[in-house]
């Protein structure tokens, strides 16, 4: 039986070391957040640190698409959604967006792709046979 598309929120405070000299954030910033989201929507999908650890199959980043839509600066409390958004045999797709807490408006959207890559051999997998069941509304050729 398919199962509910994985989700994840987080939230940050942004932090001096977060932003520049006026106090916006930096852009990569935003990446360490959603590194933050994506490592706990990896946990909830079955990818937990330690187990990625001693199995040493990682999900890797491939590509990100990133829109910086509008600034957040020091101290804002930052709510950082993600999810599970498309599957292929050897890659997946998570979306995310950043919002200041409080607010609706959206300030970052964030896509990225990933493959699982055994280590050390450095070797892309196909996805977890499970998932194609779980997520089947996800696959790509679904639709």
């Amino acid at each position: 039986m398919p199962e509910e598309t994985p989700t994840i929120e987080t939230r940050e405070e942004v932090m001096f070391f977060d932003t520049d000299i006026g106090g916006v954030v930096h852009n990569i910033a935003y990446l360490r957040m959603i590194e933050t989201a994506r490592t706990r929507l990896a946990a909830k999908m079955g990818m937990q640190l330690r187990e990625m650890a001693s199995t040493q199959v990682y999900p890797v980043v491939v590509r990100t698409e990133i829109d910086y839509r509008k600034p957040a600066t020091l101290g804002d409390e930052l709510i950082i959604t993600g999810r599970l958004e498309r599957m292929e045999r050897v890659r997946f797709w998570v979306a995310f967006e950043i919002r200041r807490a409080g607010e609706d408006l959206v300030l970052i959207t964030c896509r990225q792709s990933l493959a699982l890559v055994q280590m050390p051999q450095g070797r892309p997998m196909r996805l977890p046979g499970d998932w194609s069941e779980k997520y089947a509304h996800l696959l790509l050729n679904s639709a």
